[in-house]
């Protein structure tokens, strides 16, 4: 279970990581954070309910047979809750029955141990999708509203002529509002793997995104941390 070389970015995704081993956490929280991805995590089911209650993650990933409080508990506990992250299963457990009472349970996919980081990696990039997908077509930050399912961006009742890019970047920094996204994240989503682009064209499309928020009243929505990047406060 070697980390693969970064390559897809997933910027500011949030993971728990909820394993026993503390091998299994370390690989996992450092593969993760070089392909772009925020990672906490958790010894036992007792940690990650408790990380669960004060944070929000995207997606957790559960090992099953953990000791004090096990992922069947975790998922039993977090059945009930309308807002929870997608979840995915951990488990030496191979029996079809063990898969299908995890799902019962509420987990969105199911990994036997061992696994291939990249197969590990291609289900979160997925599960990630679908709750972008699945969320409210409509984001606002402020006086901003952004409607994904349209591609409009307002503020307040105007809306802002925007370029492809610029309404591509605008989306993906509200979406991780409080998330600082390094160029190079940004230029990873925005720009395919082979483009002949450099990720310095970011600084010309953050330029004139700027300009037309400020334009509209909102010249302060997007900061830039030095040495950092870019983000919605």
């Amino acid at each position: 279970m070697d980390p693969a070389p970064p390559g897809v970015q997933s910027p500011g995704m949030r993971v728990l990581v909820v394993d026993d081993s503390d091998r299994v956490r370390k690989t996992l929280a450092s593969g993760l954070r070089a392909h772009g991805m925020a990672v906490e995590t958790a010894a036992d089911g007792a940690e990650a309910l408790t990380l669960l209650n004060g944070l929000a993650f995207d997606v957790t990933v559960l090992d099953l047979m953990m000791p004090r409080v096990d992922g069947t508990q975790v998922l039993k506990a977090l059945k009930a809750r309308s807002a929870k992250p997608r979840i995915l299963v951990l488990s030496a457990r191979d029996q079809v029955q063990d898969r299908v009472d995890a799902l019962n349970l509420g987990a969105d996919d199911y990994l036997v141990k061992p696994f291939a980081f990249e197969e590990l990696l291609a289900r979160l990039l997925a599960l990630g999708r679908r709750t972008f997908t699945e969320a409210s077509p409509e984001l606002t930050c402020g006086r901003l509203s952004v409607d994904t399912a349209t591609q409009l961006a307002r503020v307040d009742d105007t809306v802002l002529t925007l370029t492809p890019k610029e309404y591509a970047l605008l989306e993906l920094l509200v979406r991780r509002k409080g998330h600082v996204l390094s160029r190079a994240a940004v230029f990873s989503q925005l720009y395919e793997s082979n483009s002949s682009a450099s990720d310095t064209v970011i600084e010309v499309l953050m330029s004139t995104l700027r300009a037309k928020l400020a334009r509209a009243g909102l010249p302060d929505l997007i900061e830039t941390r030095r040495g950092f990047g870019y983000v919605v406060a």
